[in-house]
């Protein structure tokens, strides 16, 4: 499901490499869910638990470090065993990339990608959002927690509720993902993860300190198609390193989730997955087409 892949990218690129991200990504995605599932539909128990809290082949333990600062804020220090586990998922993230949860772990994401290529489906027009307000939204999680004394964000996490849906049948789960299938379709595209979601927030936060980035090392052969923006579930993050010639080849904001759809659907191979090392470009004159 990506709506910006065009006959052209695949004439160009072949049908693979129009669409390796998304099906690597997808892949990424089902593994996660399938590894969750095991235990209960086969007794076969890789990770237990869910995406807040779990243990990893009944060993290491792997929690989620927006649901620790949750808990410690509310005024819960966290037993030892969940801090050893946010310890090591934060340094999996600020090590390769905060966003690549939204991308390629979470599975909200499978829905709103899905209302995404719905949209494009039926050519409904896209409503652009504030992108900063999805931190008033972190902010007000964690006052929430504060002035409760207790985890509220994990009562309607839709995160935790799709792992749910997949081991134990949860219709509460299953609501809340078709309330934010909905959202995304008739309200806003991408609005969800764009606009709303605090934990993908809070791992934008950590992904200024990524080691993957998308790289453009060949910008001056944008030919203006919009492929890339048609795409990208945080378009805003494109324009400068794709357009401001004064600008370095490499989309270093924040709120880039490594989705690589960008590299994906564009014809002219404009795009990369690389390192964040600064990239080093002789200057190109790009025309900037009203």
């Amino acid at each position: 499901m990506n709506p910006g892949v065009s006959q052209k990218a695949i004439q160009a690129k072949g049908f693979w490499r129009a669409q390796r991200w998304l099906l690597l990504r997808r892949l990424s995605q089902v593994l996660v869910l399938a590894m969750f599932a095991s235990g209960p539909w086969l007794g076969v128990w890789i990770l237990k638990g869910n995406l807040s809290a779990s243990l990893l082949l009944d060993t290491v333990p792997l929690s989620d470090p927006l649901t620790l600062l949750q808990s410690m804020v509310a005024g819960h220090w966290p037993a030892t065993m969940a801090l050893v586990g946010g310890a090591i998922v934060l340094a999996i993230y600020l090590l390769l990339g905060g966003r690549l949860f939204c991308s390629w772990v979470c599975p909200v994401n499978l829905v709103t990608d899905a209302a995404s290529w719905t949209r494009h489906r039926l050519n409904l027009p896209t409503r652009p959002g504030n992108p900063k307000g999805r931190y008033a939204v972190l902010a007000g999680v964690l006052l929430g927690a504060a002035a409760t004394g207790s985890l509220v964000w994990e009562w309607v996490n839709p995160i935790t509720l799709s792992i749910r849906v997949i081991t134990l049948g949860s219709l509460t789960g299953l609501w809340m993902l078709l309330a934010i299938f909905l959202f995304d379709l008739v309200i806003r595209r991408d609005g969800w993860c764009g606009t709303l979601c605090p934990v993908g927030s809070f791992y934008a936060l950590v992904n200024r300190f990524g080691w993957l980035k998308i790289r453009l090392p060949a910008r001056e052969k944008c030919d203006d198609c919009m492929a890339c923006y048609k795409a990208c579930p945080e378009p805003q993050v494109i324009k400068i390193p794709l357009k401001d010639i004064g600008a370095e080849p490499v989309i270093r904001d924040p709120a880039c989730t490594l989705c690589g759809r960008c590299v994906d659907v564009c014809p002219e191979n404009v795009f990369e997955i690389g390192s964040r090392r600064k990239a080093s470009e002789p200057l190109q004159t790009v025309e900037i087409k009203p």
